[in-house]
């Protein structure tokens, strides 16, 4: 073969390859705006979290179970919503429902400003604080379900586990800068700055987003809550067990370090991050490739095998090595079981079937947590982790559930329906 044939040859078989990368590269890309709106939205979120509780308690005077159910009631907000956010993605437009979502959020910061303004009146002043906890419960709703119905669109169906991977890596960048954020700003100039900024963040992001192209919702009536949920509920238990797993550490790592007399509890939420993200950054592309019940099966048996790494650990250096394995294991969950959600679901109701499928994430950090409370409390912190990676593991079932059922189909496709 002369030089010109070989390099030929070459570039002929290099080309896939560059197309590949660049269709990925364009996919990210588009993504850019739908993430920068999800990193706003759970910024306004989470700055509040860490100060909420000052606010609450000591400005206003409430008790620890006050703070507890101010901080609870967004939560609740958001999984009531979840569904309604869905349908309204699906009908009015993904955009409609963003646009939506960002204009709550201006009225949450609204309602933390005039809850400042009755801070001499602390009943009313609470009131208002929990009407605007209401309204962030669904400004979250609205946001992450529209972003990821708008991302779908534009990525199309051969990207799906990379448009909700990169959505979601933005909602965990968010996770790891509000807590500072809202120290910072509550620390000079108390509530009041978190109030401004929460109506401040979205007004900026409305004009970025109305300048971005819309998409035509796909659904004429009103897309059937039961049949979308029929579609996802599968998924759905496999993305609530893993979910599990993550919550354990985020609750409970930091008081197995306490109860051990370890310093530096954080290097353990450092490790589950750092790793969840490169997890993301390395693999995101692997669902679409080959299979998002594939690569949940292997995720769940990485992150089962963290928790026990924990649960076993006799070392803060083992512990953090089981909470990295634990955030690469999780990492590829919620695409690979989302993308099994998507393709169960009908195309039309791509809004609902996200909403409906994140609901699951919902129930299961608000159910399980006072759950494994409850056996901490009865047995060890240690074996918390030990239970985790037992429900964990059980979503392995899930994955393989879902193989299955793929397989068959993929058989009856090629055979036709005569044939089979």
């Amino acid at each position: 073969m002369n030089s010109q044939a070989y390099k030929r040859a070459e570039s002929e078989a290099i080309s896939p390859l560059r197309k590949e990368s660049a269709k990925s590269d364009s996919v990210i890309v588009t993504l850019l705006p739908m993430m920068l709106v999800v990193l706003v939205a759970y910024l306004i979120i989470g700055m509040a979290m860490p100060v909420l509780p000052l606010f609450v308690h000591q400005e206003l005077g409430f008790s620890t179970f006050v703070v507890g159910l101010v901080a609870g009631c967004e939560f609740a907000a958001a999984l009531v919503s979840r569904f309604w956010s869905g349908r309204y993605a699906d009908t009015k437009g993904a955009k409609h429902a963003v646009v939506v979502g960002l204009i709550l959020g201006v009225g949450t910061g609204l309602l933390y400003l005039l809850s400042i303004h009755f801070s001499g009146m602390p009943d009313v002043a609470l009131g208002v604080l929990i009407l605007g906890r209401i309204l962030l419960g669904g400004a979250e709703s609205f946001v992450i379900t529209g972003a990821l119905a708008w991302g779908l669109e534009f990525g199309g169906s051969k990207n799906t586990g990379k448009v909700i991977a990169w959505i979601g890596t933005a909602l965990w960048a968010a996770y790891a800068a509000r807590a500072p954020a809202g120290s910072v700003l509550y620390s000079r100039n108390g509530f009041m700055a978190i109030g401004l900024t929460t109506i401040l963040l979205p007004l900026v992001t409305l004009v970025l987003v109305m300048r971005l192209r819309e998409t035509v919702p796909k659904a004429t009536g009103k897309p059937s809550i039961t049949r979308v949920l029929g579609a996802v509920w599968v998924p759905g238990i496999g993305l609530a067990l893993t979910a599990i797993g993550y919550g354990t550490i985020t609750t409970f790592a930091a008081l197995l370090f306490a109860e051990r007399g370890w310093d530096s509890a954080w290097i353990a939420f450092t490790a589950l991050s750092c790793a969840f993200i490169l997890g993301r950054i390395m693999f995101g592309h692997l669902p679409d490739r080959i299979g998002g019940a594939r690569v949940s099966l292997v995720c769940v048996i990485v992150e089962t095998f963290g928790l026990g790494v924990i649960w076993l650990a006799s070392s803060p250096a083992w512990v953090s090595i089981g909470s990295a394995l634990t955030g690469i294991g999780y990492s590829l969950v919620y695409p690979g079981f989302g993308i099994e959600a998507v393709r169960l679901s009908p195309p039309e109701s791509r809004g609902l079937a996200m909403g409906a499928y994140t609901a699951f994430l919902d129930l299961s950090l608000g159910l399980a947590n006072p759950a494994l409370g409850l056996v901490a409390g009865k047995f060890s912190l240690s074996m918390v982790f030990l239970v985790s990676a037992l429900a964990v593991v059980c979503a392995a079932g899930v994955a393989v559930y879902l193989l299955g059922a793929c397989s068959f189909r993929h058989r009856q496709a090629r055979m036709g329906p005569k044939e089979f």
